[in-house]
């Protein structure tokens, strides 16, 4: 038992450090062609943030546990909206730019409430996985479009490129091997974990994994609010959630439709009514607040202790 708990642990270094290096590499590249920081961000970091979301979940569908698959989306966009935002409004008040309110989190709630109609019979078949991967499609270059008519407002931090266009390219190649090998290395001993301790493959993958392949984001989040660039804070939450849903489980339905019984009806409105939550705690004053970020982080640990018992 030890030694699988051990492994997850190191699966989860190697996820951080997986995405690191292929967030570091691509958006070095990008800077190098001429591509705009912001763009870069909408794109290639948004990929990179949730590159272990999607490997993670396409490897346990394939490998025949979709509990795990689905598990670690919807647990993944709790983790973000409760414990990251909670956690980053505690450390520093999120300043929220009016754009996400008008436009992306509509999206993101709107991918959210789709999802949990057609999955309400605990099927997500592939016609649904093309519809969002095609939603994901429409998103990116809606954003990269808006951001070339410059309607978003960048951070004004410019992105510098490494020393070299090789470094770039073994931090991509890097990158990609370890979120591989961190994904299986996950997974698999997640599922030894869960069946030691009896649990579902649903629960392991809305707290374990849902927890551990979030955890760029976190790291993301965690640093922007201690610089206090609160808007990166933000945007970083919502923007990873939209991909999971769209991007992640619309690839891995695509790829290997999902079904499972093992979610129910509590872990789906808890996705949901924390993404509600956010639109009150936007609009007042455009900030979420430390004592709004209690109650975020309040609700996740009631929820995660909710699974476990």
């Amino acid at each position: 038992m030890l030694i699988p708990i051990f492994l997850v642990i190191l699966s989860l270094a190697v996820l951080y450090f997986g995405a690191d290096f292929l967030v570091k590499g691509s958006s070095s590249l990008a800077v190098r062609f001429g591509i705009s920081p912001l763009v870069v961000g909408l794109t290639v970091v948004a990929f990179g943030t949730s590159a272990p979301e999607l490997l993670v979940s396409v490897q346990s569908a394939l490998d025949g546990n979709p509990g795990i698959a689905v598990g670690n989306v919807m647990g993944s966009n709790v983790f973000n909206v409760c414990a990251i935002l909670g956690i980053s409004a505690m450390i520093y008040p999120l300043r929220v730019n009016p754009r996400l309110i008008r436009f992306d989190m509509p999206v993101m709630l709107l991918a959210t409430v789709l999802f949990i109609i057609i999955f309400r019979a605990g099927e997500f078949p592939r016609w649904a996985g093309i519809l969002f991967f095609a939603g994901i499609c429409i998103y990116m270059v809606y954003c990269v479009y808006k951001a070339k008519r410059g309607e978003v407002v960048e951070d004004g931090e410019e992105m510098k490129p490494t020393k070299s266009w090789m470094l770039d390219v073994v931090f991509v190649i890097a990158g990609l091997g370890l979120l591989v090998w961190g994904s299986g290395l996950l997974v698999d001993n997640a599922v030894v974990i869960a069946k030691a301790l009896g649990w579902s493959e649903a629960v392991i993958g809305l707290t374990i994994v849902a927890a551990g392949t979030s955890m760029p984001e976190l790291a993301t989040s965690v640093v922007a609010a201690i610089k206090k660039r609160t808007d990166i804070a933000i945007g970083n939450v919502v923007g990873s959630n939209i991909f999971n849903l769209l991007a992640v489980l619309g690839l891995t339905a695509t790829i290997s439709p999902v079904e499972t019984n093992q979610i129910n009806w509590l872990d789906m409105g808890v996705m949901l009514g924390s993404s509600l939550l956010l639109l009150p705690f936007m609009r007042t004053g455009f900030r979420i607040a430390r004592p709004e970020g209690i109650v975020l982080f309040l609700i996740y640990v009631g929820y995660t202790a909710y699974l476990i018992v």
